[in-house]
């Protein structure tokens, strides 16, 4: 590959999202920790949205105070979505995204760990992600399945996007404290072979089978799609 072509390739990840950001990684956890706990505050403030009965003047002057707070934090933004920012040293940060966000009041978030069968994570679900009375939401199960899995496939080496994803509800997701799990089950090139599932104290409530595909263009992969 000639270092246009590599230069081509970085800029099409980059206009996908995917941007090269020489932030310290020191600066990167910093800066994490503080919008974190704003997205944290977020986050109450949903669950208290959802849940509150005060009277109609209250709610009324929250939403003003509300507002003035929201122009603050717009003083200064991205001009878009914030993406997937990645440095030399090798670490990223997605703090827009929807599941594991650190800047995103509705990510549950997952704190997802690695380990030698694949990944788990340990959340708790609440008013927020519910769907049926008492139960989460079979869209909200689908997407934190979708991820886990998604990080599943990538095992923090390699680059991987859904391909199929096919959920069986086995009874309801209770809110409350929920186990991920999602594990590789075979490859076949540029595909990545994934179950998953969630469980609660009682077992497991949803299983998901998942291919997941290496783009071209990603580092390590191929040019030629039959590979």
């Amino acid at each position: 590959m000639t270092s246009r072509q590599s230069s081509l390739r970085e800029s099409s990840w980059q206009a996908g999202g995917f941007v090269r950001d020489e932030t310290p990684t020191a600066e990167v956890e910093r800066r994490e920790a503080v919008i974190e706990s704003l997205a944290g505050t977020v986050r109450d403030l949903i669950d208290a949205t959802i849940r509150t009965t005060v009277d109609d003047d209250e709610i009324h002057r929250v939403r003003d105070d509300l507002a003035a707070l929201v122009a603050r934090l717009r003083a200064s933004e991205l001009p878009g979505p914030a993406g997937v920012r990645f440095n030399s040293e090798l670490r990223a940060w997605n703090w827009g995204n929807a599941v594991v966000g650190a800047a995103n009041g509705i990510a549950p978030p997952l704190r997802i760990v690695h380990d030698a069968d694949g990944c788990h994570a340990d959340v708790v679900l609440g008013a927020a992600y519910e769907g049926p009375p008492g139960l989460v939401h079979g869209g909200v199960s689908a997407m934190l399945l979708d991820h886990i899995m998604g990080e599943t496939a990538s095992g923090r080496r390699r680059t991987a996007f859904t391909g199929t994803l096919t959920m069986r509800y086995r009874r309801g997701t209770p809110l409350g404290p929920l186990r991920l799990e999602g594990r590789v089950t075979g490859e076949e090139r540029r595909k990545i072979f994934v179950a998953g599932s969630i469980s609660d104290a009682e077992g497991v409530t949803v299983e998901a089978e998942g291919i997941f595909i290496q783009p071209l263009g990603a580092p390590g992969v191929a040019e030629d799609p039959s590979t």
